[in-house]
């Protein structure tokens, strides 16, 4: 699991679309939704980015260890 915080959303959804296994995004409510090429979760994400002013904290379970270092090199790069 882990958490981070998105400034730069379009470059980060390239990133998870790039993946080759889920990308669970961990809810408030605990329930866990893949947001690898699901189109209408990614959009809600960019209006919660938007509404937060072009930040986004979100918490991510990723199983398959390249998706991870994939994820962990894009947000090096971005912080």
């Amino acid at each position: 699991m882990i958490k981070l915080k998105i400034l730069d959303m379009r470059n980060f959804l390239e990133t998870v679309n790039g993946c080759t296994g889920k990308i669970n995004m961990l809810c408030p409510d605990g329930n866990k939704r893949n947001i690898n090429g699901s189109e209408k979760i990614q959009d809600s994400l960019w209006q919660q980015y938007c509404k937060n002013r072009n930040c986004l904290q979100i918490v991510l379970e990723i199983s398959n260890p390249q998706d991870y270092m994939s994820i962990v090199s894009y947000y090096a790069g971005d912080c």
